[in-house]
Formats: structure tokens, C-alpha cells, sequence
């Protein structure tokens, strides 16, 4: 059938009016739920891969792609005996769990049979191979029937490009993903082809639609096949489905199952949707062009006459762990009636390995929750009267953030403060002499300021005169690279100062990155700046410049209650953002901010910082209650994770009694950053051995260009706490908590809470899912091995020049070893401190919330005013809101 007999098919069953083409959007929106959207790497942004998929159970969606793309998301049987051996696992909780997984089940086979079989399943063994492939299991096997094992989830339909090969045997889905991914580079690409793609601007679909036709990997019949292809992408996808004849009822499975083929390039399409109105279409044209692309590959096969077959259980492995596992007799089994038979084989496929290793995960959770129970209990016993603070000093709730934290409050009587690192502040930040700005607050919210840095015009003048000449030697760098006869005398020209440079920064890593940065910067020399904090009767790319008077008040109200700092300030205030330093790494801006597309938190530090410096300021939030005395001095600086120091970014002129504190600060930090620089590198699997210069060795890791790990950025976090510094002061919490201050009696309404859960909540579940999703199935929501990653077009990585865009972290972000994971995969507890009515209330107005704990895609906890804790289960969830409430507590 041609590409006119389609159209014409297709015209005479359907018109393209706008419900059509509304009814299409819809069904488009609704399976784009089964892929997130992807940021590029340079702005990366951790992201949940489960997003759109929270209204349904982390049980269910985890059934529903082993059946449908056979990705499974609980961690693997090698990894949890791991963890069990290390002493992660606590197996009174799996036996606990087992007891009540019988309790709420009725079988129709003995109870101790079903005991010893789960008993030793539970063990996690395989069945043996000799058994498998014996001929008298083969005998048996015969006289049975097929059981099918669907659970009855959420349906997704396979490709039918999937299920055919073509003559050299290679799946024809493998050869369309090709296809894709080459056109996706060619539209995508905004910063590495010298020549871009022809009718880029008309949108994708258009420019493949006027390409296709010459491109040179197809044949002849299937360029002709789509010769006459609709102008528009809806019609044009219309027209394929039609062609390949996909119901109503099944096009969005359809969809789903394309979108799930290559979720990397999809979501970057999906991100994109949602940046302009100009390519909100955008998925829509991604799907036109690759199913359209589907229809010509397969053309030459139609009509199709395989059936679609629902996954079915291998009946010998069920009856194999029967006589493995049940320590069943093949002469017992074989005197059972088929009724008897058919209800042991139910058994084994309902208790099979998800639900087993599901038992051990939430056996690990609660294991990681009773520690972490005791720590912050005893704790509590153990701090007594505080020494006023001589500093106070607010960090991201970063997990990285707490151990430096802890060992800054032992070096002196510190205050540290946890609260979101763009504190507050929802701007858009240009550097000076940058004619572009960046986001600088959490990709859930958008920003309603800039911010600009600003400098005596004499000297702003010479600044950029200076970093235009550095911006024009990289660009005729990078222009003669893609030219023809340039490239021929590049290597000439550029060889031996490149050469010099891979040489020191291959064996003297260090000194070489400090004399290019002293290079750079002399050479640069940034004068001294200011800031845009007041506002302009002007707007830049659609945003105010500065603050109103008001709007100045109220973000420093804002922000200060949220950090719990309203009363007994110190004399010395230090707001720090956090930064990362590492070289040749495209994950470079993962390091900073998971949660401000890789901005760091300086900028926001400097700002926030300024502001509650303004006397006008101080002098509104005095009215409000907030007294803030005269001799209190705020700073900013910036925390470098990958060399735990503080570098100091606002410093103005202190009160007497402030410099006393930043002198004291100052003093010690040298041994604050060894200590701390110690205790992380020693976690580091390449540096086991005790090291004498922690602080060198750590910036050696930031400078050298063939480090593949320069930090383990914030794997194996596992928790989010919600509360007084005093309920976690003195705790080893080992980096893997991120910390918010909170105090619920200053909070009659919650609101505060409700906000810390909207927004530093969110994005901590989303950072500890993407390092989840990396660890438990590192092939399809990881991105492989930093020593094999291409980047390609400026967007991500690819492994090799033509996969998937990749959507997670590296191997070495989550792996100690090639056989060993350093990231435990644990779902984010969140613990908050307050009393049960606090936190009923915030279960009953957030639905959001309420559905991510009872669908257990985050585990929820909190402390009471008398310091008992307590679990809120997903039943106690339901009690709440249907029955009368029980307490329940620990």
C-alpha cells in the first residue's frame, strides 16, 4: 500500500477537525505520562523517571514494566545478599513481613507447606540448572497447561516493528531506534555541527518530512512509500497508525510503547514541548516521524499474522521450585488432583521473585529507619545546655552539607542552620558582562526577577573587552576545527601549547589547574561588583530587574522564618550556597544543584544576604517582629563540595563583634576541611588508605581530567528531615540526610511545612529516585560508564555514537566496583517533627503528598513533642481519611 493510498484510506474514515486533532493531543498528553522530561546535561535537574506514573502504586508500576519492557526497578537478588552481609538488612523484618504477607492471604494448601516454601524462596537462591533441564521435569510438565501469570496492571502495547526481523535477522525496532536517534541529533543539535539541519525552523516533523525522500539509509521503495506524506504531524500520524492498523482502543499503549523505546530522546522532546509555545507540538512530531518511519520499515511485511501474545509463566520453573524450593516429591505431586496442582503452581507464581525481593526492600527501608530512629533518639538525651552561638551559618539542605556541618559545630559554638539553597529567592541571575541570565531556583518554579551584576562602566567596559578576546580565541578555535582547509593547519598552529597542557594536567594535576585559573583570572581581572537589587523601571526577557521595596521585605521574612532564624541572631550570619569543581566531566553540573539545573548556590547566597543587610529592610521586619540587632552582620559563601572549604563571596564591612566570628571561622576552617576532606575521600573505593594531605588529594580529584569520580555527589542519601537541629545535633547521619530546619510551633497554620514538602520535599523524592533508578537498573535509566560516553549535541551522552539519550547518572556515581553498589537503593524517608494533628492535617489538604506515601513511592515518619516516633503507614493513611483513627505508635 502507497504512502496515496493511506491518505486516501484515511480521509475517507476520518476528517482533520480540530476535535480530531484535540482528541489526538489528549491521548498524546496521556501517554507521555510513562516518560519524564529530560533537561540537558549542562543545566542537569534531577528528575523522578516515575513522575507521571504516582498516581499508581511503585508496586504496580514496577509489575507493569517487567511485563512490558522487562526493566525491573527493585534491586537485584546479588545486591540485597550484599547488603545482608554488610549487616544492612535487619531479617527480623523480612520475617515479619512474610508473617503478615500469609496472614492477609488465604491459600488452599497447608500453612506450613507455603511457610517452608517462602522460607527458603525468600532465601534468594536460584533454582538449579540440572533440575531445570531434567527430562522427568519435562515429562511432568507436559501433562500441564500453561498458567498465565498476568497481574492485571496498566497495559502497554510492544512496537509492532518489535516482533519482526528483517532478512539479515536484526529486529526491525532496532533498525527504526537508529533512524530516530540520527534525526533527533540532526534537529536537537543548537552547539556542536558546523552546518545545521535544512527547515530546522519549520519544526521537526517538517524537516524530516523534506529530507526523508534523499536519505541515502533507506531503499528506494520505502523513500517512495513515503513520498506524498501528509504536511501536517498529527494527519501524518493519524495515516501511519491507520496504515498499521491500530485500533482506537489501542493507540495510546501504542504510544506508550514507542515513547518507552527511546525514553531518553523522547523526554528531551517532552522538555522541549514545555519550554516555548513555538515547539509545544513537538512530542506530537517526534511520534509522527517515528511512526511514520515504522509504517515504511514495515510496509513490505504487511499484512502482519503474528498474534500478540499476553507474557505467560514458565510453567517448569513454577513446578521447579515446588520440588526446590517445597521440598515436594515428584511421587507426591503426581498423586495431587489438577485442582490441587493448579493451586500449588498459584501459589509459586503470586509468591515469585518481585514479591520477594519487594519483602527484602522494605526489610532494608525499615532496617535504615530503625537505625536512623535510635541515632536522632539518643541524640536527643545527649544535648544539653547550648553556648550562644558566636555564627550562624545556613546551608543547602544538600545531604553533602551535613557532615561539614557537623564538623564545623565541633570546632566552636557554631548554629547551623538547613533550608533549600536558592533560599527563597525566585530569580534569574546574570553574571556580569553576560547578555544571557540562568534560572536560579528549584525547575519546578519559574523565576519572577533578575538579578544582574553590575560594575563601574569604565571597568565593565575593559572587563568584556578582555573576556571578548578570551570568547573570540575559542570560537576561531572551534570554527577552524570544522572547516576543511582551516583543520589542515590547526595542528600546526595550536600542537604545542595543547600538547604542554595534556602533559601537566595528566601528571601534575593540580598545579596545572591552579596556574591555568590564575592565568585566566589575571588575565580577566573582574572588578569589583554590585548588585541589581533594586528595582528598574525596565524589563529583560520578560522579567523586572531588582525588587520593590515590598517584595524585599517580604522574601526576607519569608526566607528567615523559613530557617527558623527569627529571634537570637548572632553577630555573623552566613548564608552558603554550594558549588562542585571537577574538570572533563560532562556531569559537571550535576555536581552543583540537583535541583536549579546545575546553577550554584552563591549567586542566591549573595543576594538573600544583601537584602537583610539594607537598613530599610531591617527596619520593616522590625515591625513585623523580626528585630534584627545592629552589630549582626550577613555574609556570603560558597560550601565546594568536592573540596569541602568555604570561599568567601560577600564579605562587607563588619561590626566589630562580627569580625570577631568571621575571624574565628576563618581560623579554623583549615581543620574543618581536613576533617571533613578525610572522612569523605576515605569513602572513595581508589583512596582506602589513610591519607596525609586530605585537602591536597581532594583538590587533586577536582583538577585532574581523567577522574572519573571527583566526589560521590549525594548517593546514598536515604532520608529528608524535617525539623530542630537539636533533633539531629551530634548525629552521624554519614552524608545521607538531607536537613531542613523546621519548628512546628512556629507554624500554627502549616504552611510552612506545606511548603517545605511542595518544593524542598519534591525535589529531594526526585534526587533519590534518579539515584535509585541508576542503581536497580543502571541499561535503561542509567548512562553507562563515563569512560565510554559521547556527548552529543550539546544536549546529554550517548554510549557510542548512536543510543539513546541517556537519562540518569554514570556507573561510577552509584558503583563502588563493577560488581559491588555503593548507593544503597532505598525510597526517601522523610521524617518530620511535629505533633500527629500536624501532620494528619498536612496528609488531608495535600493530596500530592498523600498519594506518593500510600502508593509508596516515599515512606513518611515524624517525631512528636515528646520525641516518640512514629510510622504512618499506607493503612494509617487510610484509616485517617475513611475510619475512625487508631494510634498507632512506636
Amino acid at each position: 500500500m502507497s504512502g496515496t493510498s493511506v491518505l486516501m484510506k484515511e480521509s475517507s474514515k476520518t476528517k482533520d477537525s480540530q476535535s480530531d486533532f484535540q482528541e489526538m493531543s489528549a491521548i498524546i498528553a496521556a501517554a507521555s505520562q510513562v516518560i519524564a522530561p529530560l533537561w540537558p546535561i549542562s543545566t542537569f535537574a534531577a528528575r523522578s523517571p516515575w513522575l507521571g506514573l504516582e498516581k499508581q502504586s511503585f508496586a504496580g508500576v514496577a509489575s507493569w514494566l517487567k511485563e512490558t519492557r522487562d526493566v525491573d526497578i527493585y534491586p537485584s537478588a546479588l545486591m540485597i545478599l550484599a547488603a545482608k552481609r554488610k549487616g544492612e538488612i535487619d531479617e527480623k523484618f523480612v520475617q515479619r513481613a512474610l508473617q503478615q504477607w500469609l496472614d492477609s492471604n488465604s491459600f488452599p494448601i497447608p500453612r506450613d507447606e507455603a511457610e517452608r516454601f517462602c522460607q527458603a524462596a525468600l532465601k534468594l537462591e536460584p533454582l538449579p540448572t540440572e533440575l531445570l533441564s531434567s527430562s522427568k521435569l519435562e515429562q511432568l510438565v507436559a501433562h500441564l497447561h500453561e498458567l498465565n501469570s498476568g497481574s492485571g496492571g496498566k497495559f502497554t502495547m510492544q512496537p509492532l516493528s518489535s516482533s519482526i526481523e528483517n532478512q539479515s535477522h536484526e529486529r526491525l525496532i532496532n533498525i527504526l531506534d537508529h533512524h530516530i536517534i540520527k534525526w533527533c541529533k540532526l534537529y536537537l543539535d543548537d552547539s556542536q555541527a558546523g552546518w545545521t539541519m535544512p527547515n530546522r525552523e519549520k519544526g521537526f516533523y517538517r524537516a524530516w518530512q523534506r529530507l526523508i525522500q534523499y536519505d541515502p539509509a533507506l531503499s528506494k521503495n520505502q523513500r517512495q512509500s513515503l513520498k506524498g506524506w501528509p504536511e501536517k504531524p498529527q494527519t501524518a500520524l493519524k495515516a501511519a497508525l491507520l496504515a498499521l492498523e491500530i485500533s482506537e482502543s489501542e493507540i495510546q499503549p501504542y504510544l506508550e510503547g514507542h515513547l518507552l523505546s527511546l525514553p531518553g530522546w523522547a523526554g528531551m522532546m517532552l522538555w522541549r514541548s514545555q519550554q516555548s509555545s513555538a515547539e509545544q507540538e513537538l512530542l506530537t512530531e517526534y511520534l509522527a516521524v517515528r511512526i511514520s518511519m515504522e509504517w515504511a520499515l514495515i510496509h513490505p511485511y504487511m499484512p502482519l499474522t503474528n498474534e500478540r501474545v499476553a507474557y505467560k509463566a514458565s510453567i517448569a520453573s513454577l513446578l521447579a521450585s515446588w520440588l526446590h524450593w517445597g521440598e515436594l516429591p515428584m511421587e507426591e505431586w503426581l498423586q495431587m488432583s489438577d485442582a490441587q496442582q493448579q493451586a500449588y503452581l498459584s501459589f509459586a507464581s503470586i509468591f515469585d521473585d518481585q514479591l520477594r525481593r519487594k519483602i527484602w526492600l522494605e526489610a532494608w527501608e525499615q532496617t535504615h529507619e530503625e537505625r536512623l530512629r535510635q541515632k536522632m533518639i539518643s541524640s536527643q538525651y545527649k544535648t544539653g545546655h547550648k553556648k550562644t552561638p558566636l555564627a550562624q551559618l545556613a546551608f543547602c539542605i544538600d545531604a553533602r552539607s551535613e557532615p561539614f556541618r557537623r564538623q564545623l559545630e565541633k570546632e566552636g559554638p557554631f548554629e547551623t542552620i538547613g533550608i533549600a539553597g536558592f533560599f527563597g529567592l525566585p530569580i534569574a541571575t546574570s553574571g556580569l558582562g553576560h547578555t544571557h541570565s540562568h534560572p536560579s531556583l528549584p525547575i519546578m518554579l519559574k523565576p519572577q526577577h533578575k538579578i544582574r551584576e553590575l560594575a563601574e562602566e569604565h571597568e565593565l567596559q575593559l572587563y568584556q573587552h578582555r573576556k571578548q578576546a578570551v570568547h573570540s580565541l575559542s570560537y576561531t578555535f572551534k570554527t577552524m576545527k570544522q572547516n576543511v582547509l582551516a583543520s589542515l593547519l590547526l595542528p600546526e598552529l595550536s600542537g604545542p601549547w595543547l600538547s604542554l597542557q595534556m602533559a601537566a594536567r595528566s601528571f601534575v594535576p593540580r598545579r596545572a589547574g591552579r596556574f591555568l585559573r590564575n592565568l585566566r583570572e589575571g588575565w580577566l581581572r573582574k572588578p569589583n561588583t554590585e548588585l541589581s537589587l533594586h528595582h528598574a523601571d525596565k524589563r529583560e526577557v520578560g522579567l523586572p530587574v531588582g525588587f520593590s521595596d515590598q517584595e524585599k521585605v517580604n522574601y526576607a521574612r519569608q526566607t528567615l522564618k523559613m530557617m527558623g532564624l527569627t529571634k537570637n541572631f548572632a553577630p555573623l550570619v552566613v548564608i552558603c550556597g554550594h558549588s562542585s569543581q571537577s574538570t572533563n566531566n560532562p556531569y559537571a553540573a550535576a555536581l552543583d544543584c540537583g535541583a536549579c539545573g546545575g546553577a550554584a548556590g552563591g549567586f542566591n547566597a549573595r543576594v538573600f544576604a544583601a537584602l537583610c543587610n539594607l537598613p530599610e529592610v531591617r527596619e520593616k521586619l522590625t515591625y513585623e517582629g523580626i528585630e534584627i540587632p545592629d552589630d549582626t552582620v550577613f555574609v556570603a559563601a560558597e560550601h565546594r563540595t568536592t573540596v569541602d572549604d568555604l570561599e568567601w563571596i560577600y564579605v562587607p564591612k563588619l561590626t566589630e563583634a562580627a569580625q570577631e566570628a568571621f575571624a574565628r571561622i576563618e581560623a579554623i576552617m583549615p581543620d574543618v576541611s581536613h576533617k571533613a576532606n578525610a572522612a569523605r575521600l576515605a569513602q572513595l573505593p581508589q583512596l582506602q588508605s589513610q591519607l596525609k594531605k586530605p585537602s591536597a588529594e581532594a583538590q587533586r580529584f577536582a583538577e585532574d581530567w581523567s577522574e572519573i569520580r571527583p566526589e560521590w555527589g549525594l548517593a546514598r542519601n536515604a532520608a529528608f528531615i524535617i525539623g530542630k537541629r537539636e533533633l539531629t545535633e551530634g548525629c552521624d547521619l554519614e552524608g545521607r540526610a538531607f536537613l531542613h530546619n523546621y519548628d512546628w510551633q512556629e507554624d500554627a497554620d502549616g504552611a510552612l511545612l506545606a511548603s517545605i514538602i511542595a518544593g524542598p520535599g519534591t525535589v529531594a523524592q526526585w534526587i533519590n529516585l534518579q539515584y535509585y533508578a541508576s542503581t536497580v537498573a543502571p541499561h535503561y535509566y542509567g548512562s553507562g560508564s563515563k569512560a565510554t560516553q559521547t556527548v552529543t549535541a550539546g544536549l546529554g551522552v550517548m554510549q557510542g555514537n548512536a543510543s539513546d539519550l541517556l537519562t540518569g547518572l554514570p556507573w561510577q556515581s552509584v558503583m563502588a566496583t563493577d560488581f559491588e553498589a555503593y548507593h544503597s537503593p532505598l525510597r526517601l524517608l522523610i521524617v518530620i517533627q511535629a505533633p500527629s494533628e500536624h501532620i494528619e492535617r498536612l496528609l488531608k489538604t495535600d493530596s500530592t503528598f498523600r498519594q506518593k506515601v500510600r502508593n509508596g513511592w516515599v515512606r513518611l515518619a515524624s517525631v512528636d513533642r515528646e520525641g516518640h516516633w512514629r510510622n504512618w503507614q499506607p493503612y494509617t493513611i487510610n484509616e485517617l481519611l475513611n475510619e475512625p483513627y487508631k494510634e498507632r505508635s512506636e
